[in-house]
């Protein structure tokens, strides 16, 4: 399973038949200049969390081009068909549902956060619930991407249910929980194998590095990840 991170939330995910990439945020990330042409080459899937312009980024320009499937919630959905993606390539769901994806399937979480896109043109436009995303795949291994969210008690559930070996974590502060207490939430109610930080460095608004994650997690049996912008590593 390979991993490539685009600096904020985004990742392509390379994993048997599936080419998946997850809150493509690539036009205006501050951290990554190399456009999204290259990051969804040969994609099959955009996988979205919540409605953020940071997030969707350039989510209808791909899935216009390459035909992949959308995996996000209702509103999402009917958003970017509004904005052209074709009606007969997505796949929505919302908190608590698992959809098929082929080869692999997307639970969806709950994560407190909130969801809306500015268009520029008539304030923010709601779109539904900000979610979590468990992906199972078929090889019986497993992943959590948090999405954008601060700790909550009912993350032991979800490991109950789901118990994912590899997490994507928000690490940022203001905007999601910040490193200390991303720390706590991974050791408390996880037994991940791996954990990968993500949501920092980017904005000047956010942190800029993961020492305070990494402290946190310092004595437990899992491994952060590091990533480096743009270079593809195993996971």
């Amino acid at each position: 399973m390979k991993l490539t991170w685009y600096g904020h939330s985004a990742f392509r995910l390379d994993t048997g038949n599936a080419r998946i990439l997850i809150d493509p945020f690539l036009t205006g990330n501050p951290s990554w200049t190399g456009g999204w042409e290259g990051p969804a080459e040969g994609v099959t899937h955009v996988l979205l969390t919540h409605g953020h312009n940071d997030h969707v980024g350039d989510a209808a320009e791909i899935l216009k081009k390459s035909g992949a499937m959308l995996v996000a919630n209702f509103e999402i959905c009917m958003y970017l068909v509004g904005k052209g993606v074709s009606g007969e390539r997505i796949n929505p769901g919302n908190t608590g549902g698992t959809v098929e994806c082929g080869g692999f399937t997307t639970t969806f979480v709950q994560a407190l956060h909130s969801s809306s896109i500015n268009t520029g043109e008539k304030g923010n436009t709601y779109l539904g619930n900000p979610l979590g995303l468990i992906l199972h795949f078929a090889d019986g291994r497993s992943l959590y991407h948090m999405g954008d969210t601060d700790i909550f008690g009912d993350m032991a559930l979800i490991n109950e249910l789901h118990a994912p070996e590899i997490g994507i974590v928000p690490i940022g502060d203001r905007f999601t929980m910040g490193g200390a207490v991303a720390a706590l939430a991974c050791k408390r109610y996880f037994e991940f194998k791996k954990v990968v930080p993500c949501h920092f460095a980017s904005f000047s608004m956010v942190d800029q590095n993961a020492d305070k994650f990494v402290a946190g997690m310092d004595g437990g049996s899992t491994e952060v990840v590091l990533p480096k912008v743009g270079e593809a590593f195993e996971i």
